[in-house]
């Protein structure tokens, strides 16, 4: 059992850490008995504890009475211990050119770490990483730290691992449905888009390795072929929400759709950008849409007002529950629209979870964890963070890779996720199958490695119970009792539940809903 000794500011962000860390712990007390203590107050309290960890970015009451060489960091600057390189938002200290060190005092164990613990946290779920740090999932490194600890000093710890029992992470593909169909453009910026990027921009693709010839050739014939697709001779080779479904060959998957047609919505400066209007109406696409939720597929709603108006949020939550019978709902904002007050915004409007949270420019941690979490400012609403998006790979204006690049910039995310646990969420939009932009072989690739990964695929709604039956699950007598919630989902995998005897070595067991096992710890 943790003993967690923080400030009263800092205890939502303790209570949502120990969520991700899923372990025994408790709020410190003069009369805790428990064998590790985390201090990050500047009074550290005396305990018997065999583990004291004491985190902090400022000089305080330890330090003063230690010989330690201790440099100021400013914020920016990274915590650096053996593998550990994680990026630091707030003040930091070294330690004679180390991120901690460790003092015995007779059977105990004191370990000084240079920043504070709950004031990353806290900036990682709310403010975020800048994109240079996106390939660090610096919130999960913070745990993997503490972890360390603990196991090599104060053995066995008991922890719920983000992981579905029988595979090694969750694989979430989700679709941003921003087009349905080239038919509804004709003299707009998307038409003109298109037939610059499908001729002569198709050439510098093939030039640049970004196209093969045969792809080149495809974008020309669907450039003939546009009159036909007008007049509705010919199949609208934008429409690919059955090329998904054979293309994803019954895995399951989530798609976003705007509601309405022609709104552009506010953007953060009171603005309406004409680019950002959806030239289809949802409301033209019932019969599309329950097809796609009988085919094992969810439907949720791609946010225009939502992010910063409740009354919008619930009008968009609205308009695609009646279509698609499901009362509950996620969403996903288009263009990544959000502010400081949207996760409370979007609870108020009716959503469970969101799933905007993500880059995009570039691919990676946001905020820092491939786990669901539950904003600082929600009760109930959880967020299911992005980590790849098509457009961040490719475009001219972000990543502009090659395919092989593509693959090369993803594989780390896919490894990382199988060694660690989580959820890896990709978007690829709906045209991005198509011509011009023809991204369907990476996507494939994309599945195939997730497979190859040992992934659990599931929607995005089915990824966020699994966590939520996760938050669930209670520690009793000290820890050497674990006991699940009673979950309504279905066909969800098992939890596990891990013991750690020492470091690399650790004994898993299943927990099932209503379950509750007892550990001799």
């Amino acid at each position: 059992m943790i003993a967690v000794a923080a400030s009263a500011s800092d205890r939502a962000v303790v209570a949502e850490f120990f969520e991700l860390f899923k372990t025994p712990w408790e709020f410190y007390t003069p009369e805790n008995s428990s064998s590790i203590l985390l201090c990050t107050q500047d009074e550290i309290p005396a305990s018997n504890a065999k583990l004291v960890v004491i985190y902090g970015g400022g000089l305080n009451t330890f330090d003063r009475t230690r010989t330690v060489s201790v440099q100021p960091q400013p914020a920016g600057k990274s915590f650096a211990h053996g593998r550990f390189q994680i990026p630091i938002y707030g003040p930091g200290l070294a330690f004679e050119n180390t991120g901690l060190y460790e003092v015995k005092n007779g059977s105990q164990t004191i370990v000084r770490v240079g920043y504070d613990l709950f004031g990353e946290v806290r900036h990682l779920l709310t403010a975020g990483q800048p994109a240079e740090h996106a390939a660090i999932p610096a919130l999960d490194e913070h745990i993997a730290l503490l972890r360390g600890l603990i196991v090599r000093h104060a053995p066995p710890l008991v922890e719920i691992p983000p992981v579905p029992a029988g595979k090694n992470f969750i694989a979430c593909l989700t679709h941003d449905v921003d087009h349905v169909g080239i038919r509804n453009h004709k003299f707009d910026h998307t038409m003109f888009g298109f037939l610059a990027r499908a001729t002569f921009g198709s050439v510098l693709d093939v030039l640049r390795g970004k196209k093969t010839i045969g792809q080149m050739f495809t974008n020309w014939l669907a450039v003939l072929k546009l009159p036909s697709v007008h007049l509705g001779l010919a199949k609208d080779f934008w429409y690919q929400f059955d090329h998904y479904v054979v293309i994803e060959d019954g895995l399951p998957s989530t798609f976003f759709i705007i509601p309405k047609k022609g709104e552009t919505g506010l953007d953060a400066n009171g603005n309406r950008p004409a680019k950002r209007a959806a030239s289809y109406d949802a409301r033209d696409l019932g019969e599309i849409l329950r097809g796609l939720k009988s085919r094992g597929k969810e439907v949720c709603v791609h946010g225009i007002d939502a992010w910063r108006d409740v009354f919008a949020g619930g009008d968009e939550k609205k308009i695609i529950s009646g279509l698609t019978g499901a009362p509950d709902s996620g969403i996903r904002m288009h263009w990544l629209y959000f502010g400081s007050r949207s996760h409370e915004i979007l609870e108020q409007g009716g959503y469970t979870y969101d799933s905007t949270v993500g880059y995009n420019g570039t691919v990676g941690y946001r905020a820092g964890t491939t786990q669901v979490f539950k904003p600082l400012a929600a009760k109930n609403l959880l967020e299911l963070p992005m980590h790849a998006m098509d457009t961040a790979l490719f475009y001219p204006s972000y990543l502009n890779l090659t395919p092989d690049a593509a693959a090369g910039k993803i594989a780390p995310l896919i490894s990382y996720a199988e060694n660690s646990g989580g959820a890896f969420v990709v978007n690829w939009h709906d045209r991005s199958i198509a011509p011009e932009r023809l991204w369907d072989g990476s996507y494939k690739a994309l599945i195939g490695e997730c497979k190859k990964a040992g992934a659990w695929f599931a929607t995005a709604g089915q990824a966020v119970d699994w966590f939520r039956a996760r938050r669930e699950i209670s520690f009793e007598n000290g820890g050497s009792t674990v006991r699940a919630g009673s979950s309504s989902a279905t066909n969800l995998p098992a939890l596990r539940v891990r013991v750690h005897a020492s470091a690399g070595k650790f004994a898993d067991r299943e927990l099932h809903d209503g379950m509750e096992v007892a550990l001799a710890v």
